[in-house]
């Protein structure tokens, strides 16, 4: 009677992981991509800007952020949305110095580049 259970007893385990796999990638789709800016001198000599000095105007301006992280010779900020991104870049380009370029990048996590490679190979499938 045990040797009858046990397919039983895996099928459920089975379904179990799918549906924990299933509810995973729901919840990482519906997540919304965090935004990103960079912004570093466009010549040599020139030094990056200070980050309290970023952090001042774009608080000044009721814009949110994440983080501002120094990166090489530059400063990165992270932001919730490409709507926040944005309207920084704009409050940026006023505020700094020239001198500078301020590049917006979406980031492209590992987990929406996995559902992507999924959805690209189901297509292939069959």
């Amino acid at each position: 009677m045990s040797i009858m259970r046990f397919p039983h007893i895996l099928r459920n385990i089975i379904l179990t992981a799918l549906l924990a796999l299933t509810a995973l990638l729901a919840w990482t789709a519906l997540q919304r991509p965090e935004s990103t800016l960079e912004i570093r001198a466009t010549r040599a000599g020139v030094s990056s800007p200070d980050g309290f000095f970023v952090w001042h105007h774009l608080d000044a301006n009721g814009i949110p952020f994440k983080s501002i992280t120094p990166q090489g010779n530059g400063l990165v900020i992270k932001f919730d949305s490409s709507a926040q991104s944005n309207a920084a870049r704009e409050v940026l380009n006023r505020t700094l110095p020239q001198g500078y370029i301020i590049a917006q990048q979406e980031e492209n996590s590992a987990t929406l580049s996995l559902i992507s490679r999924l959805r690209n190979e189901r297509d292939h499938l069959g």
